[in-house]
């Protein structure tokens, strides 16, 4: 039986009829797999060993009954009592942990890494969620990115914006459409929201050509170990809205991969599977990849509603095949 272990937000924060990882934790109870739960505050060094304070996780039927319209129900999931478990007992541990991206996840990344070394699968890698950068790792990819520029100077800034005319500024470290400006053309703002979200220059950030094609969606893309999934989910910004994040309003609808789209995910999938990086969700507007998301991807539920797919389940069959034998250990 396989041991895999979900590192993620505490159990009562979740979206219920949304959460990714509540479908990764019903893939893996589908498959027979023993299950825990535990959170960053929950792991630990001790004598050279990283521990986690353990419990195990089973949803119940409740759970099931959330997919349908309406509230969702309470007591969806049954938790054990907490446990002192090396994580380098688990055959898997799901980093899950949702942004923000501050020293505590880096913290978790050492840690993670350490049990890694301890004999765990750890997906995504410790490593490269620690050093690919959401928004700059899009930046290797220069022939399937917008125009942009990554600087704190605001004379470099401005000079893009005035090459370019119609601009998307936005922090390195942020999420969910969290502090992202469009700026137009002889905005007023300009120099205001540069100082702001630069911090007077104190710390870098991004500048993007504006792509039009926002109006039709913002489209998340999963790829499995470098492959992708066929469907998309655009999310479509709200009315009034350049952003087209489900956490700004933005709606989703799935649609089929584009040749374009395919493209992208084959340009990007190689570099992924070298880094280790299992399970990713790129973001792509237009023609324009836009972001690479690999701290925690979303949009499995949607999709799986969406075209009868499922996503998590051909997740945990790929990481079964890679720990081999283990897999189909009694």
């Amino acid at each position: 039986m396989i041991r895999i272990a979900f590192v993620m937000d505490a159990i009562d924060t979740l979206n219920l009829k949304k959460d990714s990882t509540l479908a990764m934790i019903r893939a893996a109870q589908t498959r027979g797999w023993q299950m825990g739960y535990l959170t960053l505050a929950d792991i630990s060094l001790e004598g050279g060993q990283v521990m986690g304070r353990v419990r195990e996780i089973a949803l119940t039927e409740a759970f099931a009954r959330t997919m349908a319209p309406g509230d969702a129900e309470a007591g969806f999931c049954t938790l054990g009592d907490e446990a002192s478990v090396p994580l380098g007992d688990f055959d898997v541990v799901m980093m899950r942990k949702d942004p923000p991206f501050d020293m505590e996840y880096i913290y978790a990344t050492y840690l993670l890494e350490r049990a890694e070394a301890q004999g765990t699968v750890v997906v995504n890698r410790p490593d490269s969620l620690r050093d690919c950068n959401e928004k700059f790792f899009a930046t290797e990819f220069t022939d399937c990115t917008p125009p942009l520029i990554v600087a704190r100077r605001q004379d470099l800034l401005m000079d893009f914006h005035a090459e370019h005319g119609d601009v998307v500024f936005k922090k390195l470290d942020g999420m969910g459409g969290m502090s992202i400006f469009r700026v137009r053309e002889d905005d007023p703002n300009l120099r205001v929201v540069i100082e702001t979200l630069t911090e007077r220059g104190a710390q870098q950030i991004m500048a993007q050509r504006f792509v039009p094609e926002i109006t039709a969606g913002d489209k998340r893309i999963l790829l499995i170990d470098g492959e992708a999934v066929p469907y998309a989910l655009a999310r479509i910004p709200m009315q009034g809205e350049s952003r087209g994040n489900l956490a700004a309003g933005g709606s989703g609808l799935g649609q089929p991969l584009s040749a374009r789209d395919r493209y992208i995910a084959e340009r990007v999938g190689p570099e992924l599977r070298r880094r280790g990086l299992t399970f990713v969700g790129i973001d792509v507007i237009g023609d324009y990849l836009t972001e690479i998301n690999i701290t925690c991807p979303t949009c499995v539920r949607e999709l799986d509603a969406a075209f009868d797919l499922d996503i998590a389940g051909d997740l945990l069959d790929s990481i079964a095949d890679r720990l081999g034998d283990r897999a189909a250990s009694p």
